[in-house]
């Protein structure tokens, strides 16, 4: 199985500078320590959207990255 997810995915590797913003992100955003590894990883690589099921649905973090729940039903006008 993860010899799929690395061929699929880009895998980002914790780093000093993923653990720092990952610090700074869970005391401005109050995230768990783990979740904020998780976000500064994506904010890292680039990315746009994070899928998590327990993170806060809906949050842009530092203007760059939606956090997005995929089990999360949407109206229309959210879409």
């Amino acid at each position: 199985v993860l010899g799929v997810v690395r061929t699929a995915c880009r895998i980002e590797p914790m780093t000093v500078a993923t653990f720092d913003l990952g610090r700074q992100l869970a005391e401005r955003y109050q995230f768990r320590v783990y979740d904020a590894m998780i976000v500064a990883a994506a904010l890292l690589a680039g990315a746009d959207i994070l899928y998590s099921e327990d993170m806060h649905d809906g949050l842009l973090v530092e203007d760059r990255l939606r956090i997005r729940n995929p089990f999360r039903v949407r109206s229309v006008q959210e879409r």
